[in-house]
């Protein structure tokens, strides 16, 4: 269950132009074409690949896709961009068949590349955007990331209430911001998921907690994209991705990667990073050792087929 749930994130993301526009796509191609182009988001610096790669990224070679989950909160200025709420490296092998991804600690302690600072590795986003985030990523762990996706997440209630809801199985009763989400089945709008999918105060498990929660909302929502019932409020949807999607990828690299890297979805994987917690400064930080963080790289660019 929680490999098919990890699933589901990385089609979320990544291929949430292919999955959840895909049913309707034969009926909605120029549609489709435009929410592409207002997807696609360049990153500047960088040709197809990561520059900290020893050779050029070949087509149907192992990749990797940054994701991330853009968390906006107005009124303070380094969040004019976003933090990013949700970093995961995803690394796509389809020479053995299989995925693995990285789930980064938000309040990993790092360099911010490009600002000079140390600090949590989600401020990144907000200061300076994608680029700024894939720089800082790479530098903490040395692994190549070759493209990325992101998703506001204020977007998920356009895009939840676009689907006339989701329904999940809750663990225990709650109340929050005077919503009461009550064990068992619920049905849930895109204001009472987001609320759901925050909570962690009052749930013993913390963080851990929070991530279950939001895999049940994406899986209950991947659900949804593939059902019979999304065809009819196809616009709708297009509409709500256009607007808070961004990608390096275009539609042609889009439908180029779902053909050649299928089948790396065989077998998925999830990684979690070990970390210490610590206070610095009044701020709590996870702290990953050198240790952990030479096992990561292992790992991850053994997967890339890596030196």
């Amino acid at each position: 269950m929680k490999k098919k749930k990890a699933l589901k994130i990385t089609l979320l993301i990544f291929g949430i132009l292919l999955v959840a526009v895909l049913a309707v796509g034969l009926y909605f191609y120029n549609d489709i074409r435009s929410t592409a182009d207002r997807m696609y988001e360049p990153l500047t610096d960088r040709q197809g690949s990561s520059p900290i790669r020893e050779q050029t990224l070949e087509a149907g070679e192992p990749i990797s896709i940054l994701l991330a989950g853009v968390d906006h909160t107005p009124g303070r200025e380094e969040d004019v961009v976003g933090r990013s709420d949700t970093i995961i490296v995803m690394t796509l092998n389809p020479n053995d068949g299989t995925t693995k991804m990285l789930s980064i600690p938000r309040d990993t302690r790092t360099e911010i590349v490009g600002r000079g600072t140390t600090e949590k590795i989600n401020h990144a986003h907000a200061y300076g955007g994608a680029e700024m985030l894939i720089n800082s990523v790479e530098n903490a762990f040395n692994i190549p990331i070759d493209h990325y996706a992101g998703i506001n997440m204020e977007g998920f209630t356009r895009l939840i209430n676009a689907f006339d809801g989701v329904t999940v199985y809750n663990d225990f009763a709650f109340s929050m911001d005077g919503n009461q989400f009550q064990e068992g089945n619920i049905h849930l709008n895109g204001e009472q998921a987001l609320l759901y999918s925050r909570m962690r105060y009052d749930d013993p498990r913390g963080d851990a907690g929070r991530a279950n929660r939001q895999r049940d909302i994406i899986e209950a929502l991947m659900d949804e994209a593939v059902s019979l019932n999304s065809v009819t409020r196809a616009g709708e949807i297009l509409d709500v991705l256009g607007s808070t999607v961004r990608t390096d990828l275009a539609l042609g690299d889009m439908w180029s990667y779902q053909s050649d890297y299928r089948s790396a979805l065989g077998t998925v994987e999830q990684i979690e990073v070990n970390y210490t917690g610590q206070t610095i400064n009044g701020l709590w930080y996870a702290i990953v050792s050198d240790e952990e963080k030479a096992r990561i790289r292992d790992e991850m660019r053994g997967h890339l087929e890596l030196n």
